[in-house]
């Protein structure tokens, strides 16, 4: 196992989800994280917010920022998910700077 390296993933999910459906999905990416050897420090749900051009015919979004600590290999399966996941308009994955 190598080192853990900081992570954080922002995410913007569908607007027109039930409030359950975007509790699951930010719940089951937390749980990939810690299945693929990564810890989650922080969920942070932004909600509803008005996106900067139009995605898929949505205007706006559901934005959340997971910070977590995980290895490269952790954060390109998270990566892959995401790509495959129909509630996601859009993510992206940045390795954060050692504070």
């Amino acid at each position: 196992m190598g080192s853990l390296r900081p992570y954080e993933i922002l995410f913007i999910l569908k607007p027109d989800l039930e409030e359950e459906a975007t509790t699951a999905a930010i719940d089951r990416f937390a749980n990939l994280i810690q299945q693929n050897q990564g810890s989650v420090e922080q969920i942070s749900r932004w909600g509803k917010r008005r996106l900067a051009y139009e995605i898929a015919g949505y205007r706006e979004g559901y934005y959340t920022l997971i910070l977590f600590q995980g290895e490269p290999a952790t954060a390109k399966e998270l990566d892959r998910v995401m790509l495959l996941t129909d509630e996601v308009l859009r993510h992206i994955i940045v390795r954060r700077d050692a504070a």
